[in-house]
């Protein structure tokens, strides 16, 4: 009767043992950032960007420009008009003022717009790509190691090469 104590303890306790052990899931690491800031759509999409972006300087540049000319030349005259007639300028000036400022936001917006755009695609792909590695490897729990994201050991795979290759660069 002890001996069958005894086994069933024994059993109870492998059983459990070998229970916790299956429990434990794999975990691997990659830096999202690093991987998003090489994946040659990325660059390609933030040249577009950055292209835009330059368009729109030179618009609101050239605007603001043609606000500074105007005032010069309005202060220059100034002394040769009337008050009411320096009174319509200033207020001419003012909605000058306010249309280039209207158009930097309205030129923000759109660039918040295209980089969704331009890089909502990307990241999906890139996720894909990491649940696609996670699987292969039997990977449970893949933690963004990107820089400032509070991950503290990363002593799990990292799965950037592995990522890399699966996106072909």
């Amino acid at each position: 009767m002890k001996n069958v104590k005894k086994i069933a303890v024994a059993l109870v306790l492998f059983v459990a043992a070998a229970g916790f052990v299956n429990a434990q899931s794999k975990v691997a690491h990659i830096n999202v950032q690093q991987l998003l800031s090489e994946m040659p759509e990325m660059q390609a999409a933030q040249a577009e960007l950055k292209k835009l972006q330059e368009t729109y300087r030179a618009d609101i540049e050239s605007s603001m420009t043609e606000l500074r000319n105007k005032a010069t030349q309005y202060q220059n005259e100034s002394t040769s008009k009337s008050r009411e007639e320096n009174e319509k300028r200033a207020i001419e000036l003012q909605g000058y003022e306010k249309n280039i400022q209207e158009a930097e936001q309205a030129a923000l917006q759109e660039m918040q717009k295209k980089q969704q755009e331009l890089f909502a695609p990307i990241s999906d792909k890139a996720k894909n790509a990491i649940e696609k590695v996670a699987a292969s490897l039997g990977v449970d729990y893949v933690i963004d190691a990107s820089p400032g994201l509070s991950l503290i050991v990363a002593k799990g795979k990292d799965i950037l090469p592995e990522v890399k290759q699966e996106l072909g660069f």
